[in-house]
């Protein structure tokens, strides 16, 4: 029973926090951010979000520092909106499932132009 209520504020976590840094953070260092995921410990003291950032890996650095800087207000506004006992601390780490799956669709797309077919 615990770990659906788990999953159901991670998922909650997931969409607010989507939701702030596409209407409420203004840093120009952001670019264009999806989050792929939210893991919430099951004390829900802490919240990993997991980001898909396009462009270079020097956008992708600089992105994560701005969003390193705007932590405080992120969990500030999560407690406003999300009514928990105590907010979860929030954690931002790169997800490179996408570029990897990109990348093993380039490798079968070059396999079958090597090989002839369409």
């Amino acid at each position: 029973m615990a770990r659906y209520r788990v999953g159901r504020i991670g998922e909650q976590i997931k969409k607010e926090i989507s939701d702030l840094i596409r209407t409420e953070l203004k840093d120009p260092r952001i670019g264009f951010v999806t989050i792929t995921g939210v893991e919430v410990t099951g004390d829900l003291s802490l919240a990993r979000v997991y980001l898909s950032i396009l462009g270079s890996e020097e956008e992708r650095a600089e992105t994560l520092k701005a969003l390193g800087k705007a932590k405080g207000f992120l969990r500030s506004e999560l407690g406003r909106r999300i009514r928990l006992r105590q907010t979860p601390e929030i954690e931002f780490r790169f997800d490179s499932s996408i570029d990897h799956g990109q990348r093993i669709m380039e490798l079968l797309k070059q396999i079958n132009q090597e090989r002839g077919s369409p």
